[in-house]
């Protein structure tokens, strides 16, 4: 299979650093505690139960960092030992899912640790064909790495399994749902689905389709959330992740899903005229 890598030993470097956040390792990890403890005044208040994730949008730090910053500023130092990311694949078509096989994830805070075990865990557990160890989609792909700054910060140490969804068919998203369950179940890990709204509609239509999209969040109403993107009535880039997030949470008992922070671009920009929607949420 096209990008299958033979090197175990390949670390990911940063594709986007100095573009979607900065390059210098003392200006971002600054920029990511500005970020977090500003956010962290907003979720002050906020008492949640057992994490199992978290929403987080993707966009450039100037515009969604402080979004993504309120479910983040929740996390605590060795809260977890692992962290799944699911994320859309932007820049590359391709069918199924794909976890990435080398041995790390860098940005300039340092690398993150690839857990092999729990790897090949996922692999054994969902149907064969569906989820391959590949580079796809992970070359270039900016919506998984931005997370990573974020997580290094707050967690510390922790080790990451990065999964990229080529294709978001529901299927896939139900598949992955259910290997994500077995193997997230009693074990110390969070799952972030990384995922922008709606985009480049007008600020109040923009925040009515949001809207639907965390109506279905918070009742962890997966098929709900992939029948009304199908439909148009909402959209969400990364909507197979989050509803593979939150088919796992079901399945896992989970019941409560909780919207911590949602603007879009307009806020953020002062155009309103074309913008993009942003999501903090957590499941817990």
């Amino acid at each position: 299979m096209p990008g299958l890598v033979k090197n175990r030993s390949e670390v990911r470097p940063p594709a986007v650093a100095g573009m979607f956040y900065p390059s210098d390792k003392l200006e971002l990890e600054r920029l990511c505690r500005d970020l977090l403890s500003r956010a962290g005044e907003y979720v002050a208040g906020f008492s949640a139960g057992k994490v199992f994730g978290i929403v987080s949008p993707h966009a450039g730090y100037p515009y969604s960092g402080f979004t993504a910053a309120h479910g983040y500023s929740l996390l605590h130092e060795g809260q977890f030992k692992c962290v799944i990311i699911i994320s859309p694949s932007h820049r590359e078509y391709f069918d199924g899912v794909s976890v990435y096989p080398g041995v790390a994830y860098s940005t300039p805070l340092g690398e993150v640790e690839v857990d092999r075990d729990l790897r090949e865990t996922l692999l054994s557990t969902v149907p064969p064909g569906l989820l391959t160890e590949s580079i796809l989609g992970h070359r270039s792909e900016h919506a998984l790495e931005v997370q990573l700054p974020f997580l290094q910060v707050q967690l510390k140490n922790f080790t990451l399994l990065p999964i990229v969804m080529g294709d978001q068919k529901p299927e896939y998203c139900r598949a992955l749902g259910d290997g994500l369950a077995r193997i997230v179940r009693d074990q110390n890990i969070l799952v972030v689905a990384s995922s922008d709204l709606s985009h480049y509609h007008d600020y109040d239509t923009a925040n009515e389709m949001d809207g639907i999209c965390i109506e279905h969040f918070k009742a962890l109403d997966s098929d709900k959330l992939l029948d009304d993107i199908h439909l148009g009535r909402c959209e969400a880039c990364g909507g197979g992740p989050i509803a593979s997030s939150l088919a796992a949470a079901k399945a896992l008992g989970f019941r409560h899903g909780e919207s911590l922070y949602h603007c879009n671009s307009g806020d953020t920009t002062g155009d309103k005229s074309a913008v993009v929607g942003y999501l903090s949420a957590l499941i817990s």
